[in-house]
Formats: C-alpha cells, structure tokens, sequence
C-alpha cells in the first residue's frame, strides 16, 4: 500500500510535525493553494485584449452573419423602418439590431434586415396615377447647395393634394410591415426623411404632407411614429448621414480595437483632447454634383477672417454619437460640403459651352472658321483621337474631333475649377476645413470609382503617377481602337459607349478636382475608389438609423445596471473586476501562512508543556519512586 506522510528534518529547528490529525487538512491547504496558483496563471490569459488575428476572424464572421436572412424568430432582435422620400422616388429602408451589450461607450449593432433569400429588404416605387407628374425644369439647389431634380417623381408631386402622401407610401410601409415580425410592430421606430425633392417647396406645403403623414400613418400602421419622425433634411443632414453609414461599416467607432491608426481630438474650447481611433472621409461625384465629407480635428479649424469663419459654421456639424451626453468619445465634428455642376456630367457640359464661347470668340477675331463644318473640326484634347462629336448651344453647332492629349486637357480644364458666371461655387475659393494629409484617409465614390476603374482597371487603392500614366496611355489611342478593345471584353462590365467616349475628359477632370481643387499631395497614399464596402451598397439611411435611435442603449443600460445589482458577488469578482480576484487569491494566501503558523506556535506551546512536564516527573515522580526501593 502507498503511505503519504509529512517528513519533517529537524523538530528543533522548524518546529513539531502536524499530527495524523492535522496531516489532512495541511495537505488540502497546500492543494487548494496550488490550484490557485494554476488559476492564477490561466485567467488573465482569458481575460487578456484578443490578439489581431482574432479580432479580424471575429469582424469577418460578423461580416458574413450580415449576409445571411434574419432570424425573426429571435424575440430578442429590435428592428427600425426608414422611409428615403428622394428626388427620384421614394425607397424603404429595414434595420434590425440586437440588445446593447451594456458597454456605454459603444453604440446598437445595427445591421440591415435581409429576408428569407438573404436578400436586403428595401423596396422603392414611384408616383402612379394618384399623383401627376410635374413639368421637366432645369436642375435647382437647396439652401444648402445640394443638387434637386424638381422633374423626378418624388413625393413632393403630392405638393398639390396633400392628402395623397400617406397612399403614397402606403406601398412602402405595407411591405415593412410585412417584414417585421407583428409583434415587435409597437416598439419599431419608423422614421420619414425627405430630402431634395421636398425641399425646393414651399415650407406651407412641406408642413401640409408632414401633416397628412402624422395624422394618417398611425391610423393604419402600429409603428413608432409620431411628429418628430417625419421631417425634411438638409444637405448638409444628409451628408453627415452618410458619413455616419460608412464609417459605421469600417468599424471606426469601435475605439477600442488599437489596431488602426489614431488622431487626436480637441474638444470644445477647454483645452481638452482625446485620442481615438481615426475616422474616413467620403468624396462622391455624381453626375450633377460634387461632396466631400470628413472629420476635422481640430477646433481651431474656423478659426479664420470673419466672412470664412460664418461659412465655416455653417459647413461644421458637431454632434455625439454616444447614448450619454456626458460622455465625449463619440462627439464629432464634421465638415460637409457640396458643389453644384462640379459633377463628371455637369462638368462636361460647362466645359462645351466654354470651349464653344472660346471658339466662336476666336474665329470672330482672326477671321477662322474652326469647328463650324465636320472639315474643319475643332480639335478637342479630351476625347479620345479620331473621335467625333457635335455640340449644340442656343442654336450654335461646334464640331470637334479629338486629338488625346491629356496633358493639355487637364491644363483646359482649369478655369472650370473657378466657376461659371456666378451661376456656380468656386471649387477654389470656397472655404475648406484643413486636412492633415499626414494622418488622414478618405474613399472615393460614384465618379471616383467609375474613373478609376471600368476602364482604366485601377479601382482600390489611388496611386496619382499609376493614375495619370494610365490616362495618358488611354487618352492617346484611337478611336476605332478603343471600340475594338470593348467589344473584346477588355474593359469592366460596367463600361458602354458612352464611358468610352468621355472617359478621357472625366479621368483628367477628377485628377483636377482632386488634387487642384481639394489640394489632395500627389503622392497622397490613403485615398481608395471604392463602389461598394465590404461588399455591400453603404446609404445614408443607415447613418441616420444610427444618429436618431444613439439614445436607446439608455434602457438597455438601465436594464443592465438593475440586474448587475442582484448579481452574486462571484459574478461581480470573477467577471466584471479580475483585480479582486487576485486579490482573493493573496487574501487566502495569507490566511494558509497566518494558519500555518499559528500551528507552529501551538505545537511549540504544547512541546514547552511536554518539556515542563518531563522535568516534573524528573524532580518528583522519580524520587518518590525510588524512596520506596527497599
């Protein structure tokens, strides 16, 4: 049989040996302290940041669950409906996020709702026959700049019967309710957000269909709507919307993942900063228009000659992201901006109608007749060579014919960047906040993309010299090459006849644009074209889900502070404060050594009284003993 005992060298020097009796217990005393000590050295290992590589398989997991259909079986999910009344027509939009997880610095999850394909749950229609369409007119701007098309089908065609905006949508919140599981109908915030189209009425008549959709929306569907809901937004909204979406998507107000690249924040005027994680900046070239939004910093930014100061004002927005006010992680300051006719089509248009005036000005002075027959042709640099094309203005005809050179389309292209008549903001003059190149990124939308990559194939990362000899090369082939080329399948899927023809003028327009008129370096490395994010189409809609519902996480904190105070202390130490763990461990340490010392002194106290107990047995017990030998 295995016999385990306790081997003590020297009772003298180290004191008595427990007895049988107290073997066991000082045996599970030292147990107890070595499975401590293994704890010790495997918690923190839990409790540890998770290395990179996790916290990227963890963001692509969460990127593939988004593509996948929505459990709404999962009573626990939260949902929210938003309704994009455009220009264009009108689009429904549903989210779903789940509980809060309790963290007050981080906001709702939330994701776009996908039905049982796994396709997005977004639905847009049109006017139909209850509401007649308005007459064409020239594009108009809003107060703040952003391009309108009064002649597109929006909401706005229920200006004159008011009545008809809620049949109107009717459509849209019908298929949102069907998607939403009806139990969840009540708690669902809906949210109506009109933009261009509304904004070029009247404030009567905006205020008549706001009214119409408050009093009748409610009769017929159960959401969460009520006056604040429905409202007509600015551009400069509906740009910090947007900024809000893509930066949500890259994860860059998730602060506390150190992997990307920080800024430091000045906040308010005390003298206070931060530092977080660095957020994009967004440019999008659309057809009519040009916008730019980014992050800026520093307060001081506006700090300028009193008439840039109040422009500057009026292009900040400062907000916070964050559900506790208190709280200046997620406040923002934004600069936002938008330029009428600085888009690739408007831009186009400007520079025929200045070539033709040019033009006409010369052949008047020296007596030419350049470009007024197919024979004699105005050489164009922007169009690629040996193409034709015929411009016609107010009953002028100017006939080109192009040569390819884009160096010099790029030099003619200048003035542009200035204006025209008043009639457009100067891309030049225009205040814009600093940007710190050094410490800054931005994605390139729309044009940006299209420029970049359906021909040239060189969407991604934006390189100015790649870029540039690309464009050159493309400028300088003829044309029935070029064609030749599309018909082989040389070119994206994306690309037709028509980005064939003035891919030449746009490419040179955006590198003006971009590095004239936004002052980007030309070997500015952070810049990326981009269609889609993470494989997916980012709208503003998402970013203003996000900004309205910022201040729900409140009751799921409340909900979360209740329940940690019923908590066990277990839960309270092992999981929220590993520091008193620790601290555990040293207390029981302590109390086994203060133990196992109180057990020498006990042991030493009872060997004095076997000691003294001997030495009476000497002096009395054994001299009686031997006064009765005979």
């Amino acid at each position: 049989t295995l016999r385990v005992g306790v081997f003590c060298p020297s009772w003298r020097s180290v004191g008595p040996c427990p007895g049988p009796r107290q073997r066991p217990a000082v045996l599970g005393l030292a147990l107890l302290l070595a499975l401590l000590l293994l704890l010790a050295a495997a918690v923190p290992r839990r409790w540890a940041a998770p290395s990179r590589a996790s916290r990227r398989d963890e963001r692509y997991l969460a990127r593939a669950e988004e593509l996948t259909a929505t459990d709404t079986e999962d009573s626990s999910l939260n949902y929210g409906v938003v309704v994009d009344c455009g220009s264009s027509g009108s689009r429904v939009f549903v989210y779903f996020w789940p509980p809060h997880n309790g963290n007050p610095h981080d906001l709702l999850d939330i994701k776009q709702m996908r039905d049982r394909s796994s396709r997005p749950v977004v639905k847009k229609i049109k006017p139909g026959a209850c509401c007649p369409s308005p007459s064409p007119s020239p594009p108009l701007t809003d107060g703040a700049g952003w391009l309108t098309a009064p002649s597109s089908p929006g909401i706005s065609v229920t200006a004159a019967a008011p009545e008809q905006a809620t049949p109107y949508l009717r459509p849209l919140l019908r298929f949102a309710a069907a998607h939403v599981p009806p139990r969840k109908h009540k708690e669902t915030p809906l949210y109506i957000l009109c933009t261009a189209g509304m904004r070029l009425l009247p404030e009567r008549q905006q205020a008549a269909i706001l009214e119409d959709l408050v009093t009748n929306v409610p009769l017929e569907f159960d959401f969460l709507f009520s006056k604040s809901h429905a409202e007509v937004i600015s551009g400069k909204q509906e740009g910090v919307y947007a900024w809000i979406g893509i930066n949500f998507v890259l994860g860059r107000f998730d602060h506390e993942d150190e992997e990307d690249a920080v800024i430091t924040v000045a906040l308010g005027d005390q003298g206070k900063s931060l530092v977080r994680k660095r957020t994009v900046g967004i440019l999008d070239m659309g057809g009519a228009s040009l916008q730019i939004a980014y992050e800026v910093p520093d307060s001081g930014a506006i700090s300028s000659p009193l008439q840039q100061e109040e422009a500057a004002k009026s292009l900040l927005a400062e907000f916070n992201l964050g559900c506790d006010v208190q709280h200046t992680g997620h406040m923002y300051r934004v600069y936002v901006n938008t330029f009428l006719g600085f888009g690739g089509n408007f831009a186009r248009q400007r520079y025929e109608e200045h070539v033709l005036n040019q033009t006409y000005v010369h052949n008047r002075l020296h007596n030419q007749q350049t470009g007024l027959s197919p024979k004699m042709p105005f050489l164009d640099p922007c169009l690629p060579v040996g193409l034709e094309d015929t411009v016609v203005r107010g009953g002028q005809t100017l006939h080109m014919r192009g040569r390819g050179d884009w160096q010099a389309c790029v030099k003619l292209l200048q003035p542009l960047l200035a204006g025209s008549n008043g009639s457009h903001a100067s891309l030049v003059e225009t205040y814009k906040a600093p940007i710190d190149f050094s410490n800054s990124e931005f994605y390139g939308f729309s044009e940006f993309f299209y420029c970049t990559e359906d021909v040239l194939r060189l969407g991604g990362q934006y390189s100015a010299p790649t870029f540039t000899s690309a464009a050159q090369e493309y400028c300088s082939q003829r044309w029935e090459v070029l064609t030749q080329r599309f018909r082989g399948g040389l070119y994206s899927a994306h690309a037709d006849q028509h980005r064939l023809k003035y891919q030449c003028f746009k490419s040179a327009w955006m590198y003006q644009v971009l590095h004239e008129g936004f002052q980007f370096p030309l070997d500015y490395p952070s810049l990326r074209t981009a269609q889609l994010v993470y494989d997916r189409e980012v709208q503003w809609t998402l970013g203003a889900i996000l900004y309205k519902t910022r201040f729900l996480p409140l009751r799921d904190l409340r909900q979360e502070s209740i329940r940690q105070a019923h908590a066990s202390w277990l839960r309270l130490s092992f999981v929220y404060n590993h520091y008193l763990f620790f601290a555990c461990i040293l207390v029981v340490a302590l109390a086994i050594v203060l133990y196992l010392l109180r057990l020498r002194r006990i042991h030493r106290r009872q060997l004095r009284s076997a000691q003294h107990t001997l030495l009476w047995l000497d002096k009395v017990v054994v001299p009686l003993g031997q006064g009765s030998v005979p």
